[in-house]
């Protein structure tokens, strides 16, 4: 078993690695993250196309979401595809923050196998569904199998140089879960130490409040400090507050431009601040992220995208955007 790593650790590992310039990432191909998993919908020829595109842009790093039920049905084949998934993103230079629950259930509905929804048309992902699915959060009777999952996917990858970060829990307390969520993220974070991760463990804070308790045990518990931000302005007490802990911080959800959260704007305050970052999106697809979170204002005439930065045929949305995100670097 390993333990918390110290501040030092966590910083002089940040120290030994380049600026994070990454994406939150699926192929355009999958609405969910079961769709991209399961062996049937598993899509590495448009992984590789994507990814080759995102490493031309200049990203390094790609935080991507598990799901608990493909792993139940096929732990061997899963592992098996994630492993090609990291081929494919290392031959691009580009290295694997992995998520394994997730409380977002957008599609108002638990995790499924099989055949996934199609996407409802002018809505922002409205086929995603949690992981491990709520009502197993808070059933005990689960937790066997979810500690074996946690246990097998990062023992399995411990020691892969592929595998830069576990985001073990997305969004904890989402979809009115609130503290209930809690224990989970504790177990979660004991079970990835005793698989024996050589890689940091984070988990993000998003709700962005004091109020929140959870947020408090969650950057107590981080290796390295994350949080999620989609607004105009704030961002820079919420840098203020991480790096209080005195570890490296990370941005690992941002971007919305129909608020006026751009590339141009964020990306002096991370490179200033010294934050890597995962914008949401690289290419618009199946989830429809480009659409803006309030369906009341997509239409065909809607111009501004809020998250994404492709199209599907690989063409950027705005090209001054790949210059920027080229550049980026960390302030000296």
């Amino acid at each position: 078993m390993t333990n918390q790593w110290s501040p030092e650790k966590a910083n002089q590992w940040y120290a030994g690695i380049d600026p994070i310039r990454g994406c939150n990432y699926l192929p355009r191909t999958a609405v969910n993250s079961t769709e991209m998993w399961q062996a049937e919908s598993f899509d590495a020829e448009t992984i590789a196309e994507e990814l080759a595109w995102a490493a031309a842009a200049g990203f390094n790093a790609v935080r991507v979401f598990h799901q608990f039920l493909v792993w139940q049905d096929d732990p061997d084949g899963l592992k098996g595809r994630i492993d090609q998934f990291l081929d494919i993103a290392g031959s691009c230079g580009i290295k694997a923050m992995f998520i394994l629950f997730d409380d977002c259930a957008f599609a108002g509905k638990e995790p499924y196998l099989g055949k996934q929804d199609e996407p409802i048309p002018y809505t922002h992902n409205s086929g995603w569904t949690p992981s491990p699915g709520l009502q197993r959060v808070s059933d005990r009777s689960v937790w066997p199998e979810l500690k074996e999952y946690v246990v097998d996917i990062v023992g399995s990858f411990a020691s892969d140089e592929r595998v830069q970060i576990w985001d073990l829990y997305n969004e904890p307390g989402n979809s009115e879960m609130g503290e209930r969520s809690l224990p989970l993220v504790e177990a979660a974070f004991q079970w990835a130490r005793e698989a024996g991760a050589r890689q940091p463990l984070t988990t993000s804070i998003f709700r962005l409040h004091d109020q929140y308790e959870m947020e408090e045990r969650i950057l107590e518990l981080s290796d390295v400090t994350s949080f999620h931000h989609y607004g105009e302005t704030g961002v820079e007490a919420v840098i203020q507050r991480c790096q209080a802990y005195g570890r490296p911080v990370l941005c690992t959800e941002w971007l919305r431009r129909v608020v006026g959260q751009t590339v141009e704007l964020i990306l002096p305050v991370f490179s200033r601040e010294r934050i890597g970052w995962y914008n949401w999106g690289l290419v618009a697809g199946r989830t429809q992220t480009y659409l803006d979170w309030r369906r009341e204002l997509n239409t065909p005439d809607s111009k501004t995208w809020q998250h994404d930065i492709f199209h599907a045929d690989g063409s950027p949305y705005d090209q001054a955007e790949i210059e920027l995100i080229r550049a980026f670097a960390f302030d000296d």
